[in-house]
């Protein structure tokens, strides 16, 4: 199995880390994905990506809840450097965030706008965040199209037509902890989603699955996540994780 998206340079993993990923590895889970978030953070994800090579990704991106008046300008400088010197697997985290701060919104816009066009130039997938914002999102997209754009609806949680109009627009959506919440929704209609348009995730430490929820998150938990789509789909576990791993290493190109 792939974890997508999973935040293991996080403080929450300075006790263990090396623990959490060995039981992720026990668990089958050979290739881990790293969203970057803002330039404090990258040498941490940079440095653990040194140490388990061909088993752990960055990527490269300025997170939209990190896009601040005063340096998101700076931010996206770094972000190109970085992109300009050496190859990375996608470009994310990026998008929208409407949930922490509203009043941010047209720098978010315009930071998207560019990490778009870069990906696009780079021809790389983007990795995106939406959170109470995906019609925003979507218009940033629909202005973007192009036949170079693509990537992950990451941690999706919206609804059917949502799901729809993600897909129609060359995305698949990145399927995580939610998927098990009794609150989460998306298992009301996710097996109308065909099993190609979907990939596996964690977002750890965040979002952990049933039984876990509201506790630390990490990869090796992507079992339950994966166990949760048997039910759903009413396929073998054996071919979750078949299809899944074949949707993240076609749009990763590993």
């Amino acid at each position: 199995m792939i974890d997508t998206h999973t935040h293991l340079y996080a403080e929450e993993f300075d006790e263990d880390r090396k623990e959490a990923i060995q039981r992720a590895i026990n668990k089958r889970i050979t290739e881990f994905y790293l969203p970057a978030i803002d330039s404090e953070s990258h040498e941490k994800m940079l440095q653990l990506e040194a140490e388990y090579p061909g088993q752990i990704f960055s990527m490269m991106g300025l997170h939209p809840c990190y896009v601040k008046p005063e340096t998101w300008e700076q931010e996206l400088e770094i972000v190109k450097n970085y992109l300009d010197q050496r190859t990375f697997p996608a470009i994310g985290e990026i998008g929208i965030d409407l949930y922490w701060d509203k009043t941010t919104l047209d720098i978010q816009v315009k930071a998207f706008e560019q990490q778009i066009d870069w990906a696009i130039e780079k021809d790389l997938p983007i990795v995106i965040h939406t959170r109470e914002s995906f019609d925003e999102t979507f218009e940033v997209l629909e202005r973007k199209k192009h036949p170079k754009l693509r990537g992950i609806f990451h941690c999706f949680s919206g609804n059917f037509e949502q799901a729809k109009h993600a897909i129609d627009l060359n995305f698949i959506l990145g399927i995580g902890g939610v998927v098990t919440f009794k609150n989460g929704k998306i298992d009301q209609f996710l097996n109308e989603i065909p099993l190609d348009k979907i990939v596996l995730e964690t977002d750890s430490p965040y979002l952990a699955p049933v039984p876990f929820r509201g506790k630390r998150n990490e990869s090796s938990y992507l079992d339950l996540v994966a166990g949760k789509l048997v039910d759903i789909y009413k396929v073998d576990f054996s071919e979750i994780d078949r299809i899944t791993t074949e949707n993240a290493r076609k749009l990763f190109k590993k």
